[in-house]
């Protein structure tokens, strides 16, 4: 009997001791997010350390993230959603996967121009896309605007990233938006009959499709600009801001909110406030030159030697809103 006893105790003690564990797993944060390890790790360590918080987080590409969410429904894990593009936050809220958010913080840090009109997904921080060319062969003054990129000046010399990225499906739908369907398509044809070479997979390759002298002017996010130029100082290409004389240039976000089934949605909160801060933009925005939201904080030093520009002030939730349409007007123009 006295065997059975201690070994019921034991049982009992480490019964308790699991029972301890658990909850110190449940009230761990849980984080999907499309942004890639060495940009996200620091800010979570950052928050860890200020607030004793654990962050576990998950990363895929945006599309992936979404249909976890959608086919864990009620017992997803996940706290928060963080991604690039308001295309694809938008597309997240639309399939009711994020919750809306009430936060003096957040209103204050974060522009309106910036956050789903529904405070489903908030930005925290600004990628600029815009016009680059090589400093070698192009006159900056000949440059104005995104739709003069369809001028026949500039027939076999302009480069393009594919259609299918949903970076040109949201400066399409700003476009749309701006100008309607039947003038944006009629720019979008003209930029598809200056094309140099077929379109690219991504910037960098682009970027060095100009320098090699394919071609002489492109779109691109700055920060694959800012890489190519901090590795080779003497890179042959500058940035042109687009459209000063009138809608400014197109804006697009990395932003985060909150899953409609968050486990712990106040801790959560929590988080995408501190990340507006200071010190998490500086982390988030720096690391990858990119702007913060968050107006009271400077970007690098570097990305302010580029110069100021006019941003478009257009929500930039109209991206996700007309991306269906402008996949269908690229796809029209022959535009791939």
């Amino acid at each position: 009997m006295r065997v059975i006893g201690l070994l019921a105790g034991a049982l009992v003690a480490l019964t308790g001791l699991w029972g301890c564990s658990e909850p110190a797993a449940e009230e761990e944060l849980v984080v999907y997010t499309s942004r890639n390890d060495h940009l996200i790790k620091p800010v979570f360590d950052a928050y860890t350390e200020a607030t004793g918080e654990k962050i576990r987080y998950i990363t895929d590409n945006a599309a992936a993230l979404t249909a976890r969410l959608q086919a864990e429904g009620e017992r997803t894990p996940a706290d928060m959603l963080i991604t690039v593009d308001a295309g694809n936050l938008w597309n997240a809220a639309d399939k009711e996967l994020l919750q809306p958010v009430e936060s003096v913080v957040l209103k204050s840090n974060v522009p309106a121009s910036l956050t789903d009109p529904d405070k489903q997904w908030f930005g925290l921080t600004i990628r600029a896309r815009t016009i680059v060319y090589s400093s070698e062969r192009v006159d900056p003054s000949a440059l104005s605007s995104y739709e003069n990129l369809a001028a026949p000046e500039w027939k076999g010399r302009l480069c393009l990233r594919t259609s299918k990225k949903v970076y040109n499906q949201s400066l399409v739908a700003t476009m749309i938006k701006r100008l309607g369907e039947e003038k944006t398509e009629e720019i979008v044809r003209g930029w598809v009959a200056n094309l140099a070479t077929d379109v690219f997979s991504n910037d960098t390759a682009l970027m060095e499709a100009i320098v090699a002298g394919q071609c002489d002017v492109g779109i691109v996010n700055t920060y694959y600009y800012g890489r190519m130029k901090r590795d080779n100082p003497q890179l042959p290409l500058s940035l042109f801001w687009a459209n000063q004389d009138d809608s400014g240039v197109h804006i697009n976000i990395s932003g985060a909110g909150i899953t409609r089934h968050a486990p712990h949605p106040e801790k959560a909160r929590a988080l995408l406030e501190w990340m507006t801060q200071p010190q998490a933009q500086r982390l988030l925005a720096d690391r990858n030159m990119e702007y913060p939201v968050n107006t009271a904080v400077k970007p690098t030093a570097e990305v302010q030697s580029w110069g100021d520009f006019k941003a478009d002030d257009l929500n930039v939730s109209v991206a996700g809103a007309l991306q269906v349409d402008a996949v269908k007007l690229m796809d029209r123009a022959g535009y791939r």
